[in-house]
């Protein structure tokens, strides 16, 4: 699989994009901006630098310190990002969420606390299952929305681990094309 980059249906390649999450209630989360790259089956793909400023809430921004590529899925209801492997033993890191909204300025979903990465080393792991369960909680998430975010939470993991497309070569090939 070859990304494609460029001008691609009505994306338009090069703008800047905000990436913005919430969590659930509207609480705000991180906020980011990031550059569109195209877009290909399996949804509309970004890049980020080293050195943009990513801000949590209320809180003062963060510099990133690596390149990472993101992707938005056509289907699903999750958020992916893709590390450049200089800087951390992240190589994908999946944020599970409600299902993205996005036009050609803003990417807009809710953070449901539940992440899945692959480390370098191969391994998978489910992270913030603790803050999961507190905020069904703290926040009465819907029945539907933690059955939906569980389920979500499982599919990955086996996507992952087994390298499933776009979790194989293709989110690799985007980076490496980002950041060549």
């Amino acid at each position: 699989m070859t990304p494609r980059m460029g001008s691609v249906g009505s994306m338009r390649t090069g703008i800047g994009v905000e990436i913005a999450f919430t969590k659930w209630g509207g609480i705000p989360h991180w906020r980011y901006v990031v550059e569109a790259l195209g877009q290909d089956e399996y949804g509309w793909w970004y890049g980020g630098r080293a050195g943009i400023p990513m801000q949590r809430g209320h809180e003062a921004p963060i510099i990133q310190g690596h390149d990472f590529v993101t992707l938005v899925p056509a289907a699903g209801r999750w958020i992916a990002n893709w590390n450049d492997q200089r800087e951390t033993r992240v190589e994908i890191y999946v944020d599970v969420t409600t299902p993205p909204i996005r036009d050609d300025h803003t990417v807009r979903a809710v953070d449901l606390d539940l992440d899945v990465v692959r480390l370098r080393d191969g391994s998978v792991e489910v992270l913030d299952e603790e803050e999961f369960a507190e905020h069904q909680v703290r926040h009465r998430y819907p029945a539907e929305v933690i059955t939906q975010a569980l389920a979500t939470t499982g599919d990955l993991v086996e996507l992952i681990t087994k390298r499933i497309e776009p979790f194989g070569a293709v989110g690799d090939a985007w980076l490496s094309g980002f950041t060549r």
